[in-house]
């Protein structure tokens, strides 16, 4: 009776598993021969507008790097390893916003009490997405992009998962993407529907798209659209989910 029951719960979760393998291969999505093309293309014009950014920005760079020094003890940057293209892990560059005993470990939204590591300097920083810049350096090195999907920690399970049934790793991740503008911070709480707007991107992966979101994330950036610091309530993700359905 028990090598019947055994025997049973294994085939049991055994078609458990081919039933999500299945399910995310019906997700999935290959780039067509145009946008595998427009990948390639992408990529170069990232590094001369990247090269060209970094030459304009190193003034501003030297500013937030002293006001970080003066502000709080601690480097300049932070570095933290996220998932990019073909599912690989590399060193996520940010200006350093926390402090030094701050626990990385751990996804923003999950963050009880983020508010108290996080430091004057990087509140501003944070809100106006100045502490992103850095990751100007992951687009010269060809690990980052512009515009993609936001780079996931490790510990992000259910995000990581929901994007890997979507086949979201055949392209870089960038420092904007369809996601961060249609919820960001908020939106980040809910990994199943983030994923679902990366597959969006995905699907309609185009120079057209990446110009809209780049227009797009400059308005949110002034008006710090969805910007939201620590555990996020269910109350929050419902009415930012329905308001960008009501939009769209």
């Amino acid at each position: 009776m028990y090598d019947i029951i055994f025997k049973g719960k294994m085939m049991s979760t055994k078609a458990n598993k081919k039933e999500m393998e299945i399910a995310q291969n019906n997700n999935a999505y290959k780039l067509t021969f145009c946008q595998k093309f427009y990948r390639f293309i992408k990529s170069i014009m990232d590094f001369v507008v990247a090269l060209i950014a970094l030459i304009v920005l190193l003034p501003l760079f030297l500013i937030v790097a002293i006001a970080i020094k003066v502000d709080s003890k601690g480097p300049v940057f932070f570095k933290q390893k996220r998932i990019g293209k073909n599912g690989k892990e590399f060193n996520c560059i940010k200006f350093r916003s926390m402090a030094e005993d701050a626990n990385h470990e751990v996804a923003g939204y999950e963050y009880a009490e983020v508010n108290s590591y996080i430091t004057k300097v990087g509140h501003f920083i944070r809100r106006t997405s100045i502490d992103e810049l850095p990751q100007i350096i992951n687009i010269l090195t060809f690990k980052m992009s512009w515009i993609g999907f936001r780079p996931s920690q490790k510990c992000e399970t259910e995000l990581n998962e929901a994007r890997e049934g979507y086949d979201m790793y055949q392209i870089r991740p960038g420092i904007s993407g369809w996601a961060q503008v249609n919820g960001r911070d908020v939106l980040a709480a809910q990994p199943k529907k983030k994923a679902e707007f990366d597959a969006y991107y995905l699907k309609n992966f185009s120079l057209w798209l990446d110009i809209k979101i780049f227009f797009m994330t400059i308005g949110k950036v002034f008006s710090s659209g969805d910007v939201q610091e620590g555990v996020v309530t269910n109350d929050e993700i419902v009415e930012a989910v329905n308001d960008k359905e009501e939009r769209n």
